[in-house]
Parts: structure tokens; C-alpha cells; sequence
């Protein structure tokens, strides 16, 4: 598609002057400014072409080969023409004035994570602990000022206390932010000997921590304002404490309950019996039913961990497991020889449905 004609874009005359067409310019750059128009992809568009126009009109030998030859031959790089706020000389007061230094903001400080390892049985009942935070704290020699006390920050020798540096950018004067003072328009040339000017100094804070009955490994308790405390006066962070238990001798915990493998004897499982088994901060008996088989869960109600937003509380599981004797006494083995003849055609639903299916696999 053809480039529109750079007098039309600007709307001036073929013999506009170069007063004419710098206040053409002004007034469209103005006008379609991206920061006036966020978002709005048309007026970009358009203030692009408005730049190129004037790039090329405002070049002597560019407007005179454009006079003669069209946008044939006249090379126009876009990207160096600047969409941001670049203009200061250009367009004096433009979007209330020109570069000025800001004001250093007040950051906040920096959140802090603290692991705590502590006791399945902690968890259960809740603890409160006291724990050693290394943060940075407010310095007090200079009050988080960074200046050696009685000292003040100075004028920016490289902006002369506007924030910003100029310089020529084709027909633009581009400004940027200056590199030295970063923007404020101030340095410090007394830095606090104490925080090195940081305005911060690193210490450890002891802080009482409570923990609440039911916690999980890996909930985190969150501790407002106890993190790194900010700069220039901004808020501080908060401190993280994220719960590690250890892992427990006999209970795995799911959920609220708490799961545990009870080794026991065939005549255990096949005569019942009442068998000794830990609880937390204890043991207690539990009762093993006759004919319970492997792999079976017994569940001790009320026994778990309790819900940390609630009430209630999880129960005690203990999974059954067959403990086979790898090595069995001659009367041991007499028994269970006669155990095994007076046993040979009773078959239980495990065994007569194992061999039923069997049976259906064979084609029997």
C-alpha cells in the first residue's frame, strides 16, 4: 500500500516553512501521543507516521529528494525516532514540564521464610516456641536515612538535580533517567558508616511463635510486618514459618488419621486377641477380631490428629500384616500339619473364588 504524502499527514503546504512544520508536528505529536492514548493501537499507528513525516521534512536533503522522487530512496529508521516521553526540548511543558527529579520511594521490605521442624506430637497438641530470625532491621545511627548523621544529600553533579540526562537524538532531544543519582536527583556523599549508607543493618530478632494443634507438614504461618524492614520509610515484609515434622516411628499421617502396620500371628488373626498398640503420647489395647484377615484396617476412633480448624479429630488405623515364623519348632510344625489335614476341604470365599476363576480361565 502507498505511504500516505508527508504534507497531507502533517496538513501544511508544499512550501511550509520549517516554523510551519515544527508547529505542525507539536501539535499532532501532542495530540497522538502514546502516553495520551494507552492502549489505543490507531493513535500509535498514527503518531509513528506523524514522526516519519516530520523526519523527513525537516532534513533539507530528505524533504528535496522527497520533493522530487516521492518516499522512493528515502530511508526512514522508525525505531530511532522514540514513542516514549522524549521530547523535552521539543515540546516544552509537555505533559506538565519538563524532566524533574523524583522523589526516592519508600520500598518495602523483603518477606522471610523460617523452617521449623517439630514433633508429630507437637503438631498434635499445638506448641508455642521462641525461634532466632536473622533480618535486616532500621539502622540506628542514621534512622534508615542511610546519611552519616548531621550530613545531607547533595545536588547530582552529572543532572544538576533534575533525575535526567539529555541528549540529540536525530531531530529529538531524548531524555533519560540520569545513571548516577538513578532518578533523584540527589546522592549521598556521607553514606552512614554503620549501614554503609544502606540505611539498614542486619541483626537477629528472637520472636515467640505459636503453632496451632493440627498442623501439616508444610503449612506456612504467616507473621505480619516481622520480615526485612523497608527503605525510605516503606513497610516491612512479612516473615513465613513453614512447618516441618519429623517423620514418627510408627504413625504415617493421612489426612487427620494416622496410620500404623500391626505386625500379628496367624492365631491372632484367626482366633482374635487383644494385642498392645502405640496412640500418641502413649499406647492402649486394641481389640483384633477373630478371622481378621491381612491387610485388613482396625481403626481406633477419636485416636488421630486433631483438625486444625475444627473440632473434630482423626482416627488411629492399624493395618493388619501377616507375620509367617521363617523357621517353626517340630511340635509348631506337628500342629499345623494337623491343622492343614483338618482343613483340607474347607475352603474360605477367598480361596473358593480365586478357584472359581481359575476354573473359568481353564475352560474346567
Amino acid at each position: 500500500m502507498a505511504k500516505r504524502d508527508y504534507y497531507e499527514i502533517l496538513g501544511v503546504s508544499r512550501d511550509a516553512t520549517d516554523g510551519d512544520l515544527k508547529k505542525a508536528y507539536r501539535q499532532l505529536a501532542l495530540q497522538y501521543h502514546p502516553d495520551r492514548n494507552p492502549g489505543d493501537k490507531r493513535a500509535e499507528e498514527r503518531f509513528k507516521e506523524i514522526n516519519e513525516a516530520y523526519s523527513v521534512l525537516s532534513d533539507p536533503e530528505k524533504r528535496a529528494h522527497y520533493d522530487r522522487f516521492g518516499t522512493a530512496g528515502v530511508a526512514v529508521d522508525v525505531s530511532d525516532l522514540g514513542f516514549g516521553t522524549l521530547f523535552d526540548d521539543l515540546f516544552e511543558g509537555f505533559f506538565g514540564g519538563g524532566p524533574r527529579a523524583r522523589r526516592a520511594r519508600a520500598h518495602r521490605g523483603e518477606d522471610l521464610r523460617y523452617d521449623l521442624e517439630i514433633s508429630l506430637e507437637e503438631a498434635a497438641t499445638g506448641l508455642e516456641t521462641k525461634v532466632q530470625i536473622p533480618r535486616l532491621e532500621l539502622c540506628e545511627t542514621c534512622r534508615g536515612s542511610g546519611l552519616e548523621p548531621g550530613t545531607k544529600r547533595q545536588v547530582c553533579a552529572t543532572c544538576h538535580g533534575h533525575g535526567q540526562v539529555r541528549f540529540s537524538q536525530g531531530f529529538l532531544t531524548v531524555a533519560r533517567t540520569c545513571p548516577h543519582c538513578g532518578g533523584e536527583g540527589e546522592v549521598n556523599r556521607s553514606p552512614c558508616k554503620a549501614c554503609r549508607g544502606e540505611g539498614r543493618q542486619r541483626r537477629e530478632r528472637l520472636l515467640k511463635i505459636s503453632i496451632p494443634a493440627g498442623v501439616e507438614e508444610g503449612s506456612q504461618l504467616r507473621l505480619t510486618g516481622e520480615g526485612a524492614v523497608g527503605t525510605r520509610g516503606g513497610p516491612p515484609g512479612d516473615l513465613y514459618v513453614v512447618i516441618r515434622v519429623r517423620p514418627h516411628d510408627f504413625f504415617a499421617r493421612r489426612g487427620d488419621d494416622l496410620y500404623c502396620e500391626l505386625p500379628l500371628t496367624f492365631p491372632h488373626l484367626a482366633l482374635g486377641a487383644e494385642v498392645e498398640v502405640p496412640v500418641l503420647g502413649g499406647k492402649t489395647t486394641l481389640k483384633v477380631p477373630s478371622g481378621t484377615q491381612p491387610g485388613q484396617i482396625i481403626r481406633l476412633k477419636g485416636k488421630g490428629m486433631p483438625n486444625v480448624h475444627g473440632r473434630s479429630r482423626g482416627d488411629a488405623c492399624y493395618q493388619v500384616v501377616l507375620e509367617v515364623p521363617s523357621k517353626l519348632s517340630a511340635k509348631q510344625r506337628q500342629l499345623l500339619e494337623e491343622f492343614q489335614r483338618a482343613s483340607r476341604d474347607d475352603q474360605g470365599p477367598i480361596l473358593a473364588s480365586f478357584l472359581d476363576r481359575m476354573k473359568k480361565l481353564l475352560g474346567a
